[in-house]
């Protein structure tokens, strides 16, 4: 699945330019990491991709023009993990969060329970199936967040800061097994170090625009880069 951003701009209250006429490509089954500070626009071009915000310029999923009438059929391919947790969970227990979307695609129960026992068992979460959302710390949200996104197998995987919240042995879970997807994925985040152990590209990004785009050892390892854009070098190479 590509995705192509063709002289794209976002602007918000018609002042604030989030994305300024960026021209990207980002390439089938690959992970491509965003980063950059805050109020770069990574987000924003998470949102933009499934339709969040209003566009100027054009933007393409696997050759599907990203407009209102095609929003439907571009988020049936796209899985949206939200930076905010909250944002996705909102059934009385974790299990029915988990299968509310496959219910909705008319899945039969034994493949609905099949699906929700594999993806939790490979994230270590399968003892909160009975949970209230409400009663999970905010690492175990972000982790339930990301298991209803994958549960439902789509072929471009957009995550939004996914390693917040989460402790280290959460956070290993999650690199190991985005490691093992085999999906378009693009991640926006802050956790360079995450970037250096999934992404076969990062992309920097800096006032909306594209600064950077290549290798992750390239660019992460790279200080007056990173520095000149406001970000430091991953921890792992710091001293």
């Amino acid at each position: 699945m590509m995705i192509q951003f063709c002289d794209l701009s976002v602007i918000y209250d018609q002042s604030i330019v989030a994305l300024d006429h960026l021209e990207l490509k980002l390439s089938n089954s690959q992970c491509s990491v965003i980063i950059g500070k805050n109020g770069s626009g990574k987000s924003t071009l998470l949102q933009s991709i499934v339709g969040l915000v209003d566009i100027q310029g054009e933007l393409f999923v696997d050759d599907v023009k990203v407009c209102q009438s095609q929003f439907g059929n571009i988020r049936k391919k796209v899985g949206f993990v939200f930076q905010n947790p909250d944002h996705q969970l909102f059934m009385n227990t974790i299990y029915d969060d988990l299968a509310f979307g496959l219910i909705n695609q008319g899945l039969p129960k034994e493949e609905i329970d099949s699906r929700i026992y594999e993806i939790t068992k490979r994230l270590h979460i399968e003892h909160l199936l009975q949970r209230s959302c409400h009663k999970l710390s905010g690492g175990q949200k972000r982790m339930i967040a990301i298991a209803t996104v994958l549960v439902m197998k789509p072929d471009i995987i957009l995550m939004d800061e996914p390693s917040s919240f989460l402790d280290p042995v959460s956070r290993r879970a999650l690199i190991h097994f985005i490691q093992s997807l085999h999906q378009t994925i693009v991640i926006a985040t802050h956790d360079l170090d995450m970037a250096l152990n999934i992404a076969d590209e990062v992309i920097l990004l800096n006032d909306g625009k594209m600064i950077a785009q290549g290798q992750p050892t390239d660019i992460l390892t790279n200080q007056y880069l990173l520095e000149t854009n406001g970000l430091e070098l991953p921890y792992c190479y710091q001293r």
